[in-house]
Order: structure tokens, then C-alpha cells, then sequence
């Protein structure tokens, strides 16, 4: 089963007629939005796009198909494959990743018990994440992180859709695996949110190589721990550091003797510099950068934020 039609598997009967119409370009599609008597919007090549009731993709709302209460319905019945309580779970969660490593995002009335959210009721978004990995996209940076045979703690930075999640990801494979000197490594990924992994059923849907154990839906503070304490890992891989109790668990796992890749949310270095009072436990720091025309440059500097190397 290809990727669309992963997809298009959990969508109503209505939407997915109007996906294979519009002859949509899966390689450029990376969010499928359905909100409740709004225009059906994709995000296609970086950009915000409509698909008009005869399939056409436009970029004028006015002229796009409107989302129906029944196609939100139909959605979340064909999502939850006919059995709501089994997905509880994940709903709390705000999202449920489907076969293929694809991310459904949910929203609408949450049930807040104690302080904290039960479920969640009258559903009338729908965000769908389409998972893209790039194999090989780390290859040109690797030798700037291996040192003396082993990886650098490394942070990985840019902002919100930069890469860095999917630069991290092919790091974790060829960290994994092994890549020319560098002999493969055990690998413990905490993947919080499931983008890293997309595990489905406990399995992931992504390549992150043969050598790594995954703690998937769990904070990243208490995974870390538990995979230093559990899996003997020689490097652990976490998304999206920023909390206190993030930092306490990356320093613990460095003083363990776990190299740590991790990613932050940044513009650039002296944006790292000025917020990020952990910076100096990182010896390799890189910096994504993405130009309005989608190219993307790397930077890469050292422990003493000195630049060492770039990529286009």
C-alpha cells in the first residue's frame, strides 16, 4: 500500500473522490486539514492550497469544497476503525498515528477531569500529517558529528517544518546501522510525540535503523531515564528539548556516558545563543535554514560555536 493510499484509506468517501481527482502529488503533500464547514485545505510545496468541489487545486477558498459534519464523522469512524474506546487512549494524546507513520491531529471539546484531559468530544478538526522520510539526507553532515569514532552531542536547530526532525531521523538510521567508520551504535529514540518513529502498534513505520529501541508516547524527561536505565543505550535521540526537566534528563544521560542528539525550536546560532543556557554541553551544533524558495542551507559549528562545515 503506497502512502496515499494510507491516507486516503481513513478519509471519508467524499474527500478521498476529490484527492485522486486532483491527482495530488504525495512527494509535495504534507498536511490534509478538514475543519467543519471550512474549504478543504492541503499543504502542498510549502504553501496553503484548496481542492474545489470537481477535484481542481486552487488557491482561492471561496472556490473549494466545504467540509461537512458527516465527512468529519465519517473521518473519525473509518480513523478509529469502528471502535472508538480503542483509541481513548491515544485521543488524549490529541492525535492517533495511523499505518505508515502518519500523524492524525484531533480537535474539539476536551473532557477535563482533575486537571487533566480524559478525551475529547464534538471532533471538528481533523489535521493529518503526511510522513515523509528522506534516506540519506544526513550522509553530507555525518562526518562533521563523528569524532574519534564516536557521535558529538549534537543539537540540531531551525524553525517550526525546517527538517530538523527528519535531518534527526536519518541520523538515528545511520547511527544505527553504521555509516563508514563509524560502527553501528544502540540507538534509544524517545519519541515523544511520534514524529520520529511513527511507530504503529508499537512497530515503527520509519527506517531509524537495526539497532534502536523506541519509548514512543511517552515525555521525553521520564523516557530518557528509563532507556539509560533499561537499554543499555550508547545514544539516545529525543525531539524538541526546551523544558527544565528536558535538560536535567539530557545532562544526566551525558554523565551516564550516552552521546545525546537532540532538536530545539531556533531562527539561528545567536537566537541558541541568547536562550539556550545548555548550549555549551553540546559539542556539534546545527543550524537550519530555509529560504522562501524551500532551499535549505546547514551550518554546522563546533563546541565553541565556530563554524566547521555547511551543506546546500
Amino acid at each position: 500500500m503506497d502512502k496515499l493510499e494510507q491516507i486516503v484509506r481513513i478519509l471519508p468517501k467524499n474527500i478521498s473522490r476529490l484527492i485522486f481527482k486532483s491527482d495530488v502529488d504525495i512527494s509535495r503533500l504534507s498536511e490534509i486539514r478538514l475543519r467543519c464547514h471550512m474549504p478543504f485545505i492541503i499543504r502542498y510545496g510549502r504553501k496553503d492550497m484548496f481542492i474545489t468541489s470537481e477535484g481542481r487545486i486552487c488557491t482561492h477558498p471561496e472556490n473549494a469544497y466545504r467540509v461537512s459534519p458527516e465527512d468529519i464523522k465519517e473521518t473519525f469512524v473509518l480513523l478509529s476503525d469502528y471502535s472508538v474506546y480503542a483509541f481513548e487512549e491515544e485521543m488524549k494524546c490529541g492525535y492517533i498515528t495511523i499505518a505508515g507513520g502518519h500523524r492524525v491531529g484531533l480537535a474539539g471539546r476536551a473532557v477535563v477531569s482533575d486537571g487533566r484531559i480524559k478525551n475529547l468530544r464534538y471532533i471538528s478538526f481533523i489535521n493529518i500529517r503526511v510522513a515523509h522520510e528522506l534516506i540519506g539526507c544526513a550522509e553530507q553532515i555525518m562526518d562533521y558529528i563523528v569524532q574519534d569514532s564516536n557521535i558529538c552531542n549534537t543539537l540540531i536547530v531551525s524553525g517550526p517544518g525546517g527538517g530538523k526532525t527528519t535531518m534527526l531521523r536519518d541520523i538515528i538510521r545511520l547511527a544505527s546501522s553504521g555509516y563508514r567508520s563509524l560502527r553501528g551504535r544502540n540507538v534509544g529514540v524517545v519519541d515523544e510525540r511520534s514524529e520520529i518513529c511513527a511507530c504503529y502498534h508499537g512497530i515503527p513505520q520509519n527506517n531509524v535503523g537495526i539497532r534502536t529501541d523506541v519509548v514512543d508516547s511517552c515525555p521525553k524527561a521520564e523516557g530518557m531515564m528509563m532507556l539509560v536505565r533499561a537499554m543499555s543505550p550508547e545514544i539516545i535521540a529525543v525531539d524538541e528539548i526546551g523544558t527544565d526537566s528536558d535538560m536535567r534528563a539530557v545532562l544526566y544521560s551525558m554523565t551516564c556516558g550516552c552521546s545525546v542528539i537532540a532538536t530545539i525550536h531556533g531562527s539561528g546560532i545567536d537566537d541558541i545563543n541568547k536562550r539556550f543556557h545548555m548550549k555549551e554541553s553540546f559539542e556539534r551544533i546545527i543550524v537550519i535554514n530555509v529560504s522562501g524558495s524551500e532551499k535549505r542551507t546547514v551550518v554546522i559549528y563546533d563546541g565553541e560555536r565556530n563554524v566547521i562545515g555547511s551543506v546546500c
